[in-house]
């Protein structure tokens, strides 16, 4: 052996490759959840909320890759419905049940300030693990459309 890896203080060591599969749903979840209390602030103060994301693209003429960067489409998740705004929780494109019995799936606010005060608690809710079963029973239906 050589002088230098003699030197080192060599280890048998295993990088843990996946991630808890709960912790990945939260905090996919938070980060969406984050996107919305952002776009709710932008649009309390009359702003225009993007996000932007990097891309590759190649060139018709040459064939090289170049990145380029793109505005991501982010849609709301909550809605007007009789005089009153109703928010919804999204995990892919489905809506995440918000109670036990999966009867309740949106919270009725009154104005722009208790919207993004909703999605703050609905951000500590998912990271305090408490929608956890609702969102594995949302995740699995979002799954069973890849398995086709």
């Amino acid at each position: 052996m050589s002088q230098i890896l003699s030197s080192l203080k060599l280890v048998t060591a295993k990088r843990q490759s996946v991630q808890n599969p709960t912790e990945f749903r939260r905090q996919k979840l938070s980060q969406k959840l984050l996107e919305q209390i952002q776009m709710a602030n932008a649009l309390k103060n009359g702003e225009t909320y993007t996000v932007k994301r990097q891309r590759n693209v190649r060139d018709k003429d040459s064939g090289l890759m170049t990145t380029v960067e793109v505005n991501k489409k982010v849609k709301q998740w909550w809605f007007v419905q009789n005089n009153k705004v109703c928010v919804q929780v999204r995990y892919g494109n489905k809506v995440v049940a918000l109670s036990q019995k999966g009867d309740k799936n949106s919270v009725e606010v009154a104005s722009s300030e208790e919207l993004i005060t909703v999605l703050m608690k609905l951000n500590d809710a998912v990271l305090g693990g408490e929608l956890d079963n609702q969102i594995e029973i949302t995740s699995e239906s979002v799954r069973a459309r890849f398995r086709k």
